[in-house]
């Protein structure tokens, strides 16, 4: 793609890159075959080659975002199955990034989705504000219907939906401390509690716990670690993402420099925002070196699992798991192999649904801020995973979760619930 930025555009550092990520993209369009918004809507302007399109147009020209670009933009997941099927290597993650916060920066939204996207980055960041607002979010369910008859109050009528019924109690592991290896050790790693995911699931970084102490890993919740910044980060607000990952660079290297081999990720959508730390903090001098060791040793638990020779299961189920990889697993990730592998070294039958690669709709807060599209691509992914009539669903991310949990008609569970319950530990709650 040819470009016809100017010398004073290109010292801008951020345009700079954008440029050199433009400068890819061939026109192909291979693209729009796996992109799931041009897959629903049909329109090119929904798709990667089209926003590059309009992306180019806005950053070339120097002007602020308009209607279309933050209409198409907004449209767009994030979920980098085009950065898959791209055979030029266009980073569309970063020149979207870009793009967003432009958007930010230059664009005023109407007052209600202003109003909306600062309730979600004041409180789904921070457990505590978080759990207080899915209570609220509780008693207001049954108003639901009728905000999602004024178009303004959709994204809030979405909120009081996706809200479950009863908020489960804290984990102790959310707190600072260490938990010991049992038997020979193995190792010594941190791990991210997170924000959105202790409260709507604790359990999680529960059997992560409880599965790698059982074999031999010694796991450290580190002091001043918190949300990865993903939430913000997507949204634009690029200053509250970076200070999110500036503080959690700095509870890590601490850890780092007592020494541990990862730092363990169970949060797919995060781990791959983590892995890219090194790029989004490039520019502070305080903070590029030690962002880029984080992201070195950032891992998905099923890509540290995989390195660990395991023993064999104390429980062979023989049940059959539908396999659902979350995109920023498999498309931010490129972890493909391992979940599927491990699942099925612990005994456990694994099915793949069709179109395995297109979004459930969940994509962080797409799902309250696009709810249309969110549930046309959700109800596409349920129906993949029934038909594939097995008894449970894995994956690895707690978004995807949230997302499908109510209409699938099956358990969905997070993929090391299952391994830790193979492994000894408790068996998933909801699994007959």
């Amino acid at each position: 793609m040819q470009t016809t930025f100017s010398p004073e555009q290109l010292a801008d550092p951020h345009v700079a890159e954008s440029e050199k990520i433009l400068r890819k993209c061939v026109h192909c369009g291979f693209c729009t075959a796996t992109c799931p918004t041009y897959v629903t809507l049909g329109n090119e302007l929904d798709s990667p080659r089209g926003r590059i399109y309009l992306i180019k147009d806005m950053l070339e020209n120097g002007r602020a975002a308009d209607e279309e670009i933050v209409t198409h933009v907004d449209r767009c997941l994030s979920c980098l199955a085009c950065m898959t099927t791209c055979p030029s290597g266009v980073n569309y993650m970063h020149l979207v990034d870009h793009a967003r916060a432009h958007i930010e920066k230059t664009y005023q939204r109407p007052f209600m989705a202003r109003l909306t996207r600062s309730v979600l980055s004041a409180t789904l960041p921070y457990p505590a504000r978080f759990r207080i607002a899915l209570k609220l979010a509780a008693l207001g369910r049954p108003f639901a219907a009728a905000f999602a008859a004024i178009p303004a109050l959709k994204p809030f009528a979405s909120m009081l939906r996706l809200a479950p019924g009863t908020v489960p109690q804290a984990s102790p592991t959310s707190r600072p401390g260490s938990y010991g290896a049992k038997g020979a050790s193995r190792g010594r790693v941190a791990i991210l509690t997170g924000c959105a995911q202790p409260v709507l699931d604790p359990g999680i970084n529960d059997a992560t716990i409880s599965l790698l102490t059982r074999l031999g890993v010694e796991v450290v919740v580190p002091q001043g670690e918190g949300c990865c910044g993903a939430l913000t980060h997507h949204m634009g607000r690029e200053e509250q993402a970076l200070n999110f990952a500036r503080a959690n660079v700095d509870a890590w290297t601490r850890e780092i420099d007592k020494g541990i081999d990862a730092i363990i990720i169970t949060a797919s959508g995060c781990g791959t925002t983590i892995k890219d730390y090194g790029f989004m903090l490039r520019l502070d001098p305080a903070y590029a070196d030690k962002a880029a060791r984080v992201s070195a040793l950032a891992k998905d638990i099923t890509e540290y699992l995989a390195t660990l020779d395991l023993p064999e299961p104390a429980v062979r189920s023989g049940l059959a798991v539908a396999y659902h990889s979350a995109c920023s697993m498999q498309h931010g990730q490129k972890i493909t192999r391992q979940p599927k592998e491990l699942l099925a070294k612990a005994g456990f039958v694994v099915r793949e649904p069709r179109e395995g690669h297109l979004c459930c709709g969940s994509a962080g807060t797409y799902n309250i801020l696009q709810p249309e599209i969110s549930t046309q691509l959700r109800d596409r992914k349920v129906k993949n995973i029934a038909d594939t009539g097995a008894a449970v669903i894995a994956t690895g991310n707690i978004g995807c979760i949230t997302q499908i949990a109510d209409h699938a008609g099956i358990p969905i569970v997070h993929t090391v619930k299952l391994l830790d319950w193979a492994y000894g530990g408790d068996k998933p709650a909801g699994i007959a």
